[in-house]
């Protein structure tokens, strides 16, 4: 007679799970081949496959567990595709320190910005702290990388006159001109990111309060007042063409600043806006939202205002961002001191 196996007295479910034992085995082999990687060095890599995986498994974890802006996510994405491209192939478990640092020498040889160049490294920070997170390095090679300091020089401003004129470029007599002319106005008005400008709804503008309530990194909301001139140029807009925009659209969009299609203007659609304005007024024509935030707050901490009260406005965790822009009027400077100093 044949031989028959004994029958399993546990249930069902128990049958087809793992023992102890064997579980145990598995971990410790998964230990063992992630530490044969390690060990092996650059040599013995898998290829891009997997650090494509790891990539993916990262910016799922930054996605899902973190709750990172859409604008993170997708720095994030740049930043290791470049890595990727300059692995050649490489594994990135197997970099040391110095291959990093090879990697930080290739972008300032290309001509990178100093703030460029920091961001690849506090992205690489975060990448390899996952790795090490997730099990698959004992030590981050990125640990002991220090990029160079951000340039706390100001890339730009604009003077009063400039923005005036800038402000005034937009033809109020056509639908899209009174949308530029709203768009233009908040930024200005608010010193809002180009992001937090396109994100605005319409139950976060409060025109008869004159404030409106932005949303900024990391999704935190905060409180920002918005002048007369600001108030006419958004009442206008949503009195009037706004609505035609917004007919074009199912359902009818929140967003306040709208396409002709309805849609929500995107990030490089705003600054297609500034520039196209900055050529018509003749402003220097390389500037973005960005110049009108950073003239927003040169302008404000000119005018006297406490570096406080923009710190909050501009919606900066730190007070050392904001710092940046007290060196800005050194003419001020001398006056307030020639003012209050018992030695004059």
């Amino acid at each position: 007679m044949p031989h028959k196996k004994p029958l399993s007295t546990g249930s069902p479910s128990s049958a087809s799970q793992p023992s102890i034992a064997e579980t145990t085995r598995k971990v410790s082999a998964r230990g063992k081949r992630t530490r044969r990687i390690l060990d092996a060095g650059p040599a013995a890599s898998t290829g891009p496959a997997s650090t494509a995986l790891f990539v993916q498994r990262f910016l799922d974890y930054v996605r899902h567990e973190r709750a990172l802006s859409a604008n993170t996510l997708a720095a994030y994405q740049r930043d290791l595709r470049e890595f990727s491209k300059w692995l050649k192939g490489r594994n990135s478990l197997g970099l040391s320190v110095r291959d990093l640092g090879d990697y930080f020498s290739a972008l300032n040889e290309r001509g990178l910005a100093r703030a460029s160049v920091a961001r690849q490294a506090a992205t690489l920070r975060t990448f390899y702290a996952f790795l090490q997170l997730e099990g698959m390095l004992t030590q981050s090679p990125a640990e002991l990388i220090s990029a160079a300091r951000r340039d706390d020089a100001i890339p730009g401003t604009l003077s009063p006159a400039q923005v005036e004129s800038l402000l005034e470029s937009p033809d109020i007599t056509t639908a899209t001109g009174r949308r530029d002319k709203a768009l233009l106005e908040l930024l200005y008005a608010t010193g809002c990111r180009a992001s937090e400008v396109a994100s605005l709804r319409l139950t976060d503008i409060h025109l008869g309060e004159s404030f409106c309530t932005c949303r900024g990194k990391g999704n935190k909301e905060r409180v920002v007042p918005l002048g007369r001139r600001a108030i006419e140029a958004v009442k206008k807009w949503i009195d009037g063409p706004r609505e035609g925009f917004a007919s074009h659209a199912s359902p009818r969009p929140a967003w306040v600043l709208l396409s002709s299609r309805g849609n929500g203007l995107s990030r490089m659609r705003i600054w297609e806006i500034v520039r196209l304005h900055a050529e018509k007024a003749g402003v220097p024509p390389e500037i973005g939202p960005h110049t009108l935030r950073h003239s927003f707050a040169t302008h404000l901490v000119a005018g006297g205002v406490d570096l406080r009260h923009v710190q909050e406005m501009l919606g900066h965790s730190s007070i050392a961002t904001t710092q940046r822009y007290t060196h800005v009027d050194a003419s001020r400077l001398k006056s307030v001191h020639a003012k209050f100093h018992p030695r004059k």
